[in-house]
């Protein structure tokens, strides 16, 4: 029987983790859980897995979640951490064997150094942590004997036709993309874009900031960072391509002509499964594609003029070092900037490449280092939100 420890257990991904450990309830079991200040879904959560560790994410929190598992007739109360501790205290849990890191945000990234450094199987479904520390997050598992199992649907393609070869046989890995609600605007028409129509994408329910970055193709720009760190490849040999049916979701082409491609439903419980199941691979519960709705494939390259997120996030792997921390950074600002509605669509970009082109490359040889960068790099980006917007709010 797996032990597993969730980060972010009241999320989407941590929703539907717990969906597919009650599915393999034969040889998964939920050991741990953290998760922010939504305690009555946690309350539900603790009632139902009987997880012997949960942390919320402040002191004010534990006697709410106390009282609500007293509501529901919980008869154990597992031991209750809050804040930093206890995210680590649940990446740590000596009877977890994989820690699911679905925590959004930098907010993440210790608990998930702490989960690879304490040897435990790491399914990665926080992005945030490979962008702004990939090189010290991966040393870290190398050192310590940790493993990275993607749980995004892009990256778990990949992981799974990477199989088919040795990594001398790699030519190029091609992560696909839906091309978001905008793929196929006119650029001028990208002006009139509100945070209503950005949050409509057409594939996948995701939260708010991840289905903006997907509307400005940013998402797949942080994609590109994290399967050079995740697969060992370099950034010339990634390529996105748009593929609006979202069927195939990556693609390995070998050095012989031949292409291996993963096909699936956009589930995002078969990504999480496979995590949690590798090497083997189990009865999907119900998962299937239907053939008779493929009834054809699309791909072309992104317009990188019209999107230029993903411009920008591939000159901030290739400068390396701290450049995609501030990468992230910028972006986390520029979005929320959106979403309140201070800037338009459009200068989402604009932010992000001034930050930048005020940045120099410096090392990042620790979770406090990397801290310091996104700390001073969203003071920057706030700094030139006020010169686009002049502390002005865009009407509605």
């Amino acid at each position: 029987m797996q032990g597993v420890a969730i980060l972010g257990s009241t999320g989407s991904i941590g929703q539907q983790c717990l969906h597919v450990v009650e599915q393999l309830s034969d040889r998964l079991r939920v050991v741990a859980l953290a998760a922010g200040e939504n305690v009555e879904t946690l309350a539900a959560q603790v009632a139902r897995f009987h997880p012997s560790l949960v942390t919320v994410s402040s002191e004010s929190a534990v006697p709410r979640l106390r009282e609500q598992l007293q509501t529901l007739g919980a008869h154990r109360i597992p031991d209750i951490l809050w804040g930093r501790d206890g995210l680590n205290a649940v990446a740590t849990h000596p009877a977890a064997d994989t820690v699911v890191s679905a925590i959004v945000g930098i907010a993440g990234l210790e608990a998930t150094y702490r989960a690879v450094t304490a040897r435990k199987r790491l399914a990665l479904a926080n992005k945030e942590s490979l962008v702004v520390a990939g090189e010290l997050l991966t040393r870290a598992a190398t050192t310590a004997g940790g493993e990275i199992i993607p749980v995004d649907s892009e990256h778990s393609a990949a992981h799974q036709c990477l199989r088919a070869g040795r990594r001398g046989e790699i030519k190029r890995l091609i992560l696909t993309a839906s091309g978001g609600p905008f793929r196929t605007w006119p650029r001028a028409k990208l002006e009139r874009v509100t945070p209503q129509k950005a949050l409509q994408h057409p594939k996948w329910r995701m939260g708010k900031r991840i289905t903006i970055d997907s509307a400005t193709l940013m998402n797949k720009g942080f994609e590109v960072i994290e399967a050079h760190w995740l697969f060992g490849l370099e950034p010339k040999q990634i390529e996105v391509l748009i593929h609006p049916q979202s069927t195939v979701h990556s693609l390995v082409e070998f050095v012989d002509g031949s292409v291996v491609a993963q096909l699936a439903p956009p589930d995002m419980r078969i990504p999480i499964q496979y995590a949690l199941t590798f090497p083997e691979r189990v009865a999907s519960n119900g998962f299937a594609l239907d053939w008779r709705s493929v009834q054809k494939l699309d791909f072309r390259p992104p317009n990188e003029k019209k999107f230029r997120c993903l411009r920008l996030a591939r000159q901030a792997l290739e400068a390396g070092g701290s450049l995609p921390c501030v990468l992230n950074a910028a972006d986390e600002v520029a979005v929320k900037s959106f979403l309140e509605r201070k800037i338009r669509f459009p200068q989402i970009p604009e932010l992000i490449e001034r930050v930048l082109d005020a940045s120099a490359p410096i090392a990042l040889r620790s979770v406090e280092e990397v801290r310091a960068c996104d700390r001073d790099a969203r003071a920057y980006a706030e700094r030139v939100l006020g010169q686009l917007t002049g502390g002005r709010r865009r009407p509605r």
